[in-house]
């Protein structure tokens, strides 16, 4: 048995090593995949006249093929068209995200999309705080963000968080890219301000979704195959991070519990 597999190794990325059981991403239980459509398996149709159509079959999500590869309970907390605002203002409470049955042991937020596209502001990171409550005149991306994780610690106090950053893609607008470039860096500030938080940085790491693979796994949205690419690429970078980190996940079985192991 080759044990230094399981270790990282010298210069590894994040996504040098794709894996196909889902590698330690396995040692959760529960995931929550807060999102949009992109994260929640939407196939786009179009019918003879040209009318497209946007349907979320949360069953080709790379969560639940994720749920899938791992044996594992997977909740898609997500929608199509979905806002960081959106979510926080009302599709909390309709998806259930913070009911005590639907509690998890780590969440996936894969945010900003719709939220740039509508263009809203990113904020000021120097002003938003994951252990305040929102100022209710706030209306940025990541106020909501913050806002979001905030709550779910409040009920799941040492649950993981895996912030998404937005991959690139071939566009060719200056003003689009900065703010995603904007966001992404907001992200990972996050993440740095929040407990038990890391980046799953595909704007580092993913590879470019320019023509050649968004004619291979887009049809408009994308395609399953899409979404089963997306699955093991979410799957190894977790991996990634915990053979990173392995004392910060060794107590991953007590969360939601009154347990845990205490050191001397």
């Amino acid at each position: 048995m080759d044990i230094t597999r399981f270790y990282l190794q010298d210069e590894e990325k994040p996504l040098d090593n794709l894996v196909d059981d889902g590698g330690f991403c396995g040692i959760f239980r529960t995931i929550g995949c807060i999102g949009d459509s992109l994260s929640s398996g939407e196939l786009e149709s179009k019918d003879d006249e040209g009318i497209v159509g946007y349907h979320d079959f949360y069953e080709y999500s790379w969560g639940q093929y994720m749920a899938r590869t791992l044996g594992n309970k997977v909740y898609n907390f997500s929608k199509g068209g979905m806002t960081a605002k959106e979510f926080h203002d009302s599709f909390c409470s309709t998806c259930g995200v913070f009911q005590r049955d639907k509690l998890c042991q780590c969440y996936i937020v894969a945010l900003g999309v719709n939220d740039i596209n509508r263009g809203f502001e990113i904020g000021d990171m120097d002003k938003i705080s994951v252990t305040e409550r929102k100022d209710p005149d706030d209306e940025s991306i990541m106020s909501y963000y913050a806002a979001i994780v905030r709550t779910i610690k409040s009920k799941q106090p040492d649950a993981k968080f895996f912030f998404m950053t937005i991959p690139y893609d071939d566009t060719k607008d200056k003003e689009k890219i900065a703010k995603v470039e904007a966001l992404a860096e907001a992200i990972r500030e996050l993440a740095e301000k929040t407990s038990n938080a890391y980046v799953l940085d595909f704007r580092k790491y993913a590879p470019v979704y320019d023509r050649k693979f968004r004619d291979t796994f887009f049809l408009g949205h994308m395609t399953p195959a899409g979404y089963w690419l997306t699955a093991k690429m979410v799957m190894s970078y977790i991996d990634y991070i915990i053979r990173s980190n392995h004392a910060d996940f060794a107590q991953v079985g007590f969360i939601g519990t009154p347990y845990k192991y205490r050191k001397d």
